[in-house]
């Protein structure tokens, strides 16, 4: 039930509006002046905060700074019997949803009630978003390697040097290239990411710098560019060693110029982009034997960053089993599981080719097929899916 508190000084009104609320489903708490409201927020959250301007000792716009320091988050809705323009501005200016003179309107007050809930709502559930989004792409480990990468995206993020990753497949470089944005002077910028290989040749440069309408048979109309898409934030160049070398040349003028000129078009347009690139290839092989432009990769390559194996950091499987473990429940929503110290044993026995994305996989194949112990014997019967199982 969602709860609202009521903060006024004088007792029929707040009896008024608790019978009012009560009456529309909401559980209600009262307060007669700001020290007892403050009181009652220490207690937990509200939905929504109603409160009077004016009341003897804190008044109303003091409780809302109050509120909103220790709350930034917090919906307060103002009321006031002596209530004036400039009054409504400062209190909107301090936080305040919305101001509502007195006498009160019911259906006003309702209407503005439930407007704040949704808004209430949509701040809880972006905040949750993000937590889970942070959590989803949180990097695991405590081996030397990855400490060393988690020291080295601190201190590289507040700038803007380009980066190029590299690691096999799986091995989490779009996680390094994430946390490099998230903690970044970007964040609040978008995060694009471009598969190289996934692209056909002769879409990268459409997909890359946008197009005109008619500038080929299928642009029925204009599209901006993944470059375009990412001003002011960051864009991800995965798998750059399958990119064509036209694509790279474009790339390179880009990273020249910051700017980028649209497939069909002849106008220039200016990008404030910063480019993070990986690959999984041995990219001098690639320069040696003419795949790669050894130019761009001297303009992408001011930081490098190497992600290890995952069995060149075997120390790290049982933290990341029991992180992927503790995912896959919560996103299946199963009931609670864990591994045995044999069955950790023998998941560091793997060779893991596929990496930490390959034991993702079979983490979540055992904890679909296994019961509430996972063990050894479990982890040598599931965890190789080429080899057939046999049933007793």
């Amino acid at each position: 039930m969602p709860k609202i508190l009521v903060v006024d000084d004088e007792k029929s009104i707040r009896n008024t509006l608790q019978d009012i609320l009560e009456y529309e489903k909401y559980e209600v708490s009262l307060a007669e002046d700001g020290p007892e409201a403050l009181e009652k927020l220490q207690e937990g959250p509200f939905d929504v905060i109603l409160c009077d301007i004016k009341m003897p000792g804190m008044d109303g716009i003091s409780l809302l700074e109050r509120i909103r320091e220790e709350d930034p988050d917090a919906t307060v809705v103002m009321i006031s019997g002596h209530g004036t323009i400039d009054t409504a501005v400062e209190a909107i200016k301090k936080g305040a949803y919305d101001f509502i003179s007195k006498p009160l309107d019911l259906n006003r007050l309702l209407i503005t009630i439930r407007n704040a809930m949704d808004k209430s709502k949509l701040v809880t559930e972006t905040r949750v978003l993000k937590r889970k989004v942070n959590k989803t792409y949180e990097m695991i480990g405590e081996s030397g390697a990855i400490k060393d990468i988690k020291a080295m995206i601190e201190r590289v993020a507040p700038t803007d040097a380009r980066i190029f990753i590299t690691g096999d497949n799986g091995t989490g470089k779009e996680l390094v290239a994430r946390w490099l944005h998230e903690l970044s002077n970007r964040a609040r910028g978008p995060f694009i990411e471009v598969n190289c290989a996934a692209i056909p040749s002769e879409l990268i440069e459409s997909e890359l710098f946008g197009h005109e309408k008619g500038s080929f048979t299928s642009a029925i109309k204009q599209k901006k560019g993944n470059f375009e898409l990412a001003s002011g934030g960051t864009i991800f160049l995965d798998e750059i060693g399958d990119m064509s070398l036209a694509a790279q040349a474009k790339v390179l003028r880009t990273l020249q110029e910051n700017k980028i000129t649209r497939v069909g078009g002849e106008k220039e347009i200016n990008v404030d982009v910063r480019v993070v690139a990986a690959t999984n290839k041995n990219i001098q092989k690639e320069i040696e034997e003419g795949r790669f432009r050894e130019d761009l990769y001297h303009r992408l390559s001011v930081i490098l960053i190497h992600v290890p194996s995952l069995s060149e950091r075997k120390e790290d499987i049982p933290l990341l089993a029991g992180h992927f473990l503790e995912q896959v429940l919560g996103e299946q929503s199963m009931p609670p599981k864990q591994f045995t110290e044999g069955s950790l044993e023998e998941l560091k026995k793997i060779h893991w080719t596929g990496n930490v994305r390959e034991l993702r996989n079979v983490v979540e194949r055992l904890a679909i097929l296994c019961d509430r112990e996972i063990t050894a014997a479990d982890v040598r019967q599931y965890a190789r899916p080429l080899n057939p199982v046999r049933n007793n």
